[in-house]
This record gives C-alpha cells, structure tokens and sequence, in this order.
C-alpha cells in the first residue's frame, strides 16, 4: 500500500501518539481474571469482587407477589365429571405398536360394555399389573361401581382425549400394552 508522502512521515507519529494514549490507559487497569466453568463452581465471588451499585437511571426492578398455595384439599372427586370428547363405547381394531417400557393400561367408560368388559377381563388386567384410566364417568358413585367390579386394580379418572389423539384411539374399552392395542 503506497501512501501519500505527508501521511508516510504522519503514520508513525500518529502509530506512536496512539500506543502512548492507550498505553497509559491500560497500565492502570486490574489484570483480568479468566475464569472456566466447569458446572460446579459457582461464578458468585467474582461478581461480588466488582462491587457493583444499582445504575441510578434505573429504577430497581418492582417484587412480585408470590401466591401463596391453597390450603384446600382437593379430592378425587373434584375431578369429575371426566369426559373424553375424542373417545366413545365401540369397536376398536387390535393392532401392534411399539411402545418398550409402556406399563400395560386400560381405558374403560361408566357403560355397559365398559362394566361386562371389565369383569370378563379382570383376572388378567390384575396379572398384568395394568392400570385403569376411566375416561368418561359422571359421579364418585359411578366410579365407586366400576371398582367394585375390579376390586384391586387401580381405576383413575381421567380425560383421554390426549391418549386418544397419540395412539389413534376413537373407542375403548381397550388394553393399552407396550406391544399392542386390543379388545
């Protein structure tokens, strides 16, 4: 690069003024820390080295009122009714999925062939260790019944709606197994 001879006996001057300014500048400065997390080590006492203030052109930042949780108890009975929009009594294909490590689960309605449905099935739903979801039920009382049939086997109420859409669920009663859909 070729520079115009005023600048070429100019730049080495100016080079100098600037390393002299900045120099000086420098020198007065702490030596830096480095500083590696490592994910255990907490970067506290650094920040509380710097001394920092609050900036004065901004206001500190209002507190927020936690809420405080509700001393009511809630029961089972809070949740009901449950109703699943996606899901009614019928028929459902069986079919394989695969699902390693889905504990074994049924999903039964307050119906007729939901309450026949369960007790012909009973026995092996309990060998299986599976868990009921009843999907639609109206009252505690309701769901009282079905677990006087399947006396043992837990029964919980709960929209299945989700399930439904992720399995591709529309009818139960159904057994929900790690290897496969069935009536």
């Amino acid at each position: 690069m070729k520079l115009h001879p005023p600048l070429r006996i100019a730049a080495p001057s100016l080079f100098g003024l600037l390393c002299l300014a900045t120099g000086g500048a420098l020198a007065d400065a702490p030596s830096l820390i480095v500083v590696e997390d490592r994910g255990g080590v907490s970067a506290l006492p650094y920040y509380q080295s710097l001394n920092l203030r609050p900036r004065q052109d901004q206001p500190l930042a209002p507190s927020l009122a936690v809420p405080h949780p509700s001393q009511q108890r809630f029961s089972e009975t809070d949740m009901l009714p449950v109703r699943s929009g996606r899901l009614s009594p019928g028929e459902e294909p069986r079919r394989v999925i695969q699902a390693p490590g889905l504990r074994p689960m049924f999903l039964i309605g307050d119906d007729d062939r939901s309450r026949q449905w369960l007790r012909e099935r009973a026995a092996i739903l309990g060998e299986l260790n599976a868990v009921g979801l009843v999907v639609n039920v109206a009252s505690a009382d309701a769901l009282a019944t079905l677990r006087g049939l399947a006396p043992g086997l837990t029964l919980s109420p709960v929209s299945g709606d989700d399930l439904a859409e992720r399995l591709g669920l529309r009818h139960y009663p159904v057994l929900v197994t790690a290897t496969g859909i069935e009536q």
